[in-house]
C-alpha cells in the first residue's frame, strides 16, 4: 500500500510541474501578444516577490493564504471538499474580535482565549456541515458552501449594528487594544507571531499525514473509500473529525488577520483578498498533499505580491498573475482528465 501511495505521489508531482511549466508558457504567449517582453515581466514578478522589503510582504501575504490552503487540503487529502472556508474564516475573525474586546482578563489571556475560541467555533461550524452529510445525506460540497452564507450574514449584521464602533462610520467593531494583539515577529515588517502559529499548524498537519494513524487512514480514504470502510473505519466519524480540523485552521487564520493585522473585525475585509479561493486552487494544485499545498500556497502568494510590482514597472495589469493561477489549475485538470482511457475513447 505504501508503494501505491508513493507511485501516486510521484505521478502527482510530475503533473504539477508540467502544469506550472505550461501555465508559464501560456502566460508568456499572452504577454507577447500584448506587446510586452515576457522575460522582463516575469523578472519584475520575481523581484517584486522576493527582493528587499518585498520578501516580507510576500511572507505576510503567504501566512493567511497558506493557512487557507491547508483548510482545503486537509479534507481534500481524503477525497472531501470544504467550500465553506469563507464562512469559517469570517466566523473565526468575529469570535476572535469579540473575545479580545470583551473578555474580562489580562491582554495575554484574552489573546490566547480569542485564538482558541475562534478555532473551536469555526471547527464546530465546519463539523456541522459534515454532520449534515453523515446524518441527512446532504453532500459535503453543498452543505459547506451553503452554511458559509449564514455565517457571513450574521457576522455582517453584528459588525453593522450591535457591535459597531459608531466613531468610525464603518461597519466594524471597536479596535482591539494593543495588549490583546499578536505581537510583531520581525520589527519594521508586517510579519507577526502568526507566522509561528502557522508553522506549528503545518508541522502538526505534516506529522499527522506522514506518521499518524488518522493521517494514514485519511490518505487511504482518498485512494479508495470503500476499502477504508471495509477495513472497519467509521467514515462518518472521520468526516466530522476532518472537517472540524479544517474549520479550526480557518478560524485560526481569521483570528490572525483580526488580531495581527486589522485589529478589529470589519465587514467584508477578510473576504476581499479571496484567500479562500486562492487557497482552494493551491490545494487542488497540490492534490491535498500537505507539503505540496504549502509550497503551492507560497507560490501563489509570491505571484500575487509580485503582480503589484509588475503592474507598476511594466504597465501589464496584475490580473495576469490570476490568469496564470487559473491556467495552471486548468492544465492540471486537463492532464488528469485526458489521461483516463474512458475519456479518450469518447
Amino acid at each position: 500500500m505504501n508503494a501505491a501511495i508513493g507511485a501516486v505521489r510521484g505521478a502527482a508531482t510530475s503533473s504539477v510541474l508540467w502544469a506550472i511549466l505550461g501555465g508559464l508558457v501560456i502566460g508568456a504567449l499572452i504577454t507577447l501578444a500584448a506587446g510586452h517582453d515576457p522575460v522582463a515581466v516575469y523578472g519584475e514578478i520575481l523581484a517584486g516577490a522576493v527582493v528587499g522589503p518585498n520578501l516580507a510582504e510576500t511572507i505576510a501575504r503567504a501566512v493567511p493564504l497558506v493557512g487557507m490552503t491547508l483548510v482545503a487540503a486537509i479534507p481534500l487529502r481524503g477525497g472531501m471538499v470544504n467550500l465553506g472556508g469563507d464562512g469559517q474564516l469570517v466566523l473565526g475573525g468575529l469570535v476572535a474580535a469579540v473575545v479580545a474586546l470583551y473578555l474580562p482578563a489580562p491582554g495575554e489571556v484574552r489573546l490566547a482565549a480569542a485564538i482558541l475560541a475562534a478555532m473551536a467555533v469555526s471547527g464546530a461550524y465546519a463539523a456541522l456541515a459534515a454532520w449534515g452529510e453523515v446524518r441527512f445525506g446532504v453532500p459535503l460540497l453543498i452543505s459547506t458552501l451553503l452554511l458559509s452564507y449564514p455565517a457571513q450574514g450574521v457576522s455582517s449584521y453584528l459588525a453593522r449594528f450591535p457591535l459597531r464602533d459608531p466613531a468610525t462610520g464603518m461597519p466594524e467593531t471597536y479596535r482591539v487594544e494593543e495588549a490583546a494583539r499578536l505581537p510583531v515577529l520581525v520589527p519594521g515588517t508586517p510579519i507577526t507571531w502568526g507566522l509561528v502559529l502557522l508553522l506549528l499548524v503545518i508541522a502538526a498537519v505534516v506529522f499527522t499525514d506522514r506518521r499518524g494513524t488518522a493521517g494514514y487512514e485519511l490518505r487511504l480514504r482518498g485512494l479508495n473509500p470503500r476499502f477504508v470502510a471495509y477495513g472497519g473505519i467509521d467514515l462518518g466519524r472521520q468526516t466530522v473529525r476532518t472537517l472540524f480540523a479544517s474549520g479550526a485552521v480557518a478560524g485560526l487564520v481569521g483570528a490572525m488577520l483580526v488580531l495581527g493585522d486589522q485589529f478589529r473585525f470589519t465587514d467584508n475585509a477578510l473576504l476581499s483578498p479571496a484567500y479562500t479561493w486562492s487557497g482552494l486552487m493551491a490545494a487542488l494544485l497540490a492534490m491535498g498533499e500537505p507539503i505540496g499545498a504549502v509550497c503551492a500556497g507560497l507560490f501563489f502568494a509570491a505571484l500575487q505580491t509580485g503582480g503589484f510590482a509588475m503592474e507598476r514597472a511594466t504597465e501589464v495589469p496584475r490580473v495576469l498573475t490570476l490568469v496564470l493561477q487559473a491556467v495552471i489549475i486548468l492544465l492540471l485538470a486537463m492532464r488528469h482528465g485526458l489521461g483516463r482511457p474512458g475519456l479518450r475513447r469518447r
